[in-house]
């Protein structure tokens, strides 16, 4: 029995240290959706997790070379968008642009790396929501 109480107890540890960490990074990304000029681009910060992703251009997101600069390319963000009623269904569009990647600062690479890493946290989380909602509709579905 004490097993499975040490069990719950690592869950329930666990499952609160990530609210707590989805608390904080949700605090960071709305000041770095200020800071970063993305709230020039889209108008409200909530707007943000409409967008079906958001990538990076110019500087890497592989876990074995975080940050690292690609040569010869330009750093910028860029959200994606699925619209279901044109011919191309995925459209890109460049929410900030900060110029060669050569040039971008250690500290400005950093809050662009933040961003865009802290925008896939958060949009999981929302994911995870939603499909977690669609389960529950289903189960409440009546057989015909």
């Amino acid at each position: 029995m004490s097993s499975a109480l040490d069990r719950l107890k690592k869950l329930t540890a666990q499952i609160s240290s990530y609210e707590l960490e989805r608390k904080t990074n949700l605090k960071e990304l709305e000041e770095l959706y200020q800071k970063l000029g993305i709230a020039a681009k889209v108008g409200s910060f909530e707007e943000l997790f409409e967008f079906k992703a958001i990538n990076l251009s110019g500087l890497s997101l592989g876990s074995e070379d975080l940050g690292s600069i690609k040569e010869g390319k330009y750093a910028q963000i860029i959200a994606i968008i699925y619209d279901k009623d044109s011919k191309v269904k995925n459209k890109n569009i460049s929410l900030a642009y900060y110029g060669r990647s050569e040039k971008v600062t250690p500290s400005l690479k950093k809050e662009i790396v933040s961003f865009v890493l802290g925008w896939r946290f958060e949009k999981s989380f929302r994911t995870l929501e939603h499909y977690h909602k669609l389960r529950c509709s289903v189960k409440e579905m009546v057989d015909e």
